[in-house]
């Protein structure tokens, strides 16, 4: 039976050439990057070098970007470096209801530590406007964190305009791009913002290392201490192997990512148009058109999330209901509650997220079998009448 992926929102497969380009440094050149002799310089040139390419891929200079070990480390940092590095300047930051948990568990922590939180609520469609973080400042507002697209179902913020009123306040802004970088554009100017966090096992690099963008100049404390690492901003030894895994998945997507798009794109909108075709009282969540390349979300009536996935399993398909760091959770999405969609739907969720190896026969495959797994378990509910 053939196994299909429809899951690289929650992550993706290494490239083969990612692969190939980390294994010397898990042996051959092994060096700490802060030892002086030869093996430690060799290494510390390799962090340099990728450090290069990650700052052109983002139109940022070279300063200006922090290792860390992946998205969530990333998320944490911008909120506590920005906050206790600017306690004189206020102790306010303004998110959004639908944040990745890396966002909103910082963001509960601080509130229980004295610190003040607005959430500003999405529309129908995730969609956050400008106006509403606008009104949601005030002179204590410190940060504004909203991230590039939503995780679960796809929405693409208007982060510009967004980044704009920040600035005309003179509040920090921050972005989590975990989601966005590696498959559209993503430009540190373009967009305006002080503070971005990626993760490189979400663009076919390894897990555990990733990195924080910090606009020169941008006040901002330390979030692990230790060593003198990252120009005293982030202590640890380098993860040097996987390191240089992103600096070969970004490569690889500065080449592909745009003749990728427009493949899943086509295959989104496929599984978009057929899925309500095949399935009544199904509703998509998230913006139209306004979302990620790869990313269909849905929900449907009479229908529970977990048994739709197990069946797909069954089938050789893999799924999700929502974001891999909460799928153990027996509570329904926050995203999806925040849309406005009743308790009964938002556990009827499925995501569909599409890749660099989804083939259109897997995508006919999907709609071949799902139809089928839904008359299932509609039959075995009392609620569903036909």
């Amino acid at each position: 039976m053939e196994r299909i992926y429809f899951d690289y929102a929650a992550t993706t497969p290494c490239d083969p050439s990612v692969v190939e380009a980390m294994k010397p440094y898990f042996s051959e050149k092994f060096g700490n990057p802060s030892s002086i002799h030869y093996f430690g310089q060799e290494a510390k040139k390799t962090i340099e070098d990728t450090r290069s390419k990650v700052a052109s891929f983002l139109g940022a200079r070279e300063d200006e970007i922090i290792f860390t070990s992946g998205g969530t480390e990333s998320d944490n940092f911008a909120l506590f470096g920005i906050l206790w590095g600017n306690t004189v300047r206020g102790n306010h930051v303004v998110t959004t209801a639908i944040e990745h948990h890396a966002i909103l568990e910082p963001a509960d922590f601080l509130e229980k530590h004295g610190f003040q939180v607005t959430y500003v609520k999405p529309d129908a469609n995730g969609s956050i406007s400008p106006e509403d973080i606008k009104n949601a400042l005030t002179d204590k507002t410190v940060l504004v964190s909203v991230m590039h697209a939503n995780n679960e179902i796809g929405t693409i913020q208007p982060i510009r305009q967004i980044a704009d009123i920040a600035k005309e306040k003179g509040v920090y802004f921050h972005t989590d791009a975990v989601q966005t970088v590696g498959h559209i554009p993503v430009n540190v100017n373009e967009l305006n913002v002080d503070l971005l966090s990626l993760s490189a096992h979400k663009f076919y690099g390894p897990k555990g290392v990733g990195c924080l963008y910090v606009r020169k100049g941008t006040r901002i404390q330390p979030y692990l201490r230790g060593g003198g690492q990252e120009r005293h901003r982030r202590a640890s030894t380098e993860n040097v192997p996987g390191i240089v895994g992103l600096g070969k998945a970004i490569d690889i997507c500065s080449q592909e990512m745009d003749a990728e798009a427009k493949v899943q794109v086509r295959l989104r909108d496929k599984l978009i148009t057929e899925i309500p075709k095949r399935i009544k009282r199904v509703y998509l969540n998230g913006h139209p058109t306004q979302r990620l390349p790869n990313n269909v979300n849905f929900s449907i009536e009479y229908i529970e999330g977990e048994s739709m996935l197990l069946n797909l399993d069954m089938q050789g398909i893999a799924a999700s209901t929502g974001s891999a760091c909460t799928s153990g959770d027996l509570e329904p999405s926050h995203v999806l509650l925040s849309i406005g969609r009743p308790h009964e739907l938002c556990h009827g969720s499925i995501r569909l997220t599409l890749g660099r190896f989804t083939k259109e026969a897997q995508v006919d495959r999907f709609l071949d079998v799902f139809p089928n797994i839904v008359a299932k378990l509609r039959s075995m509910s009392p609620l569903y009448e036909g």
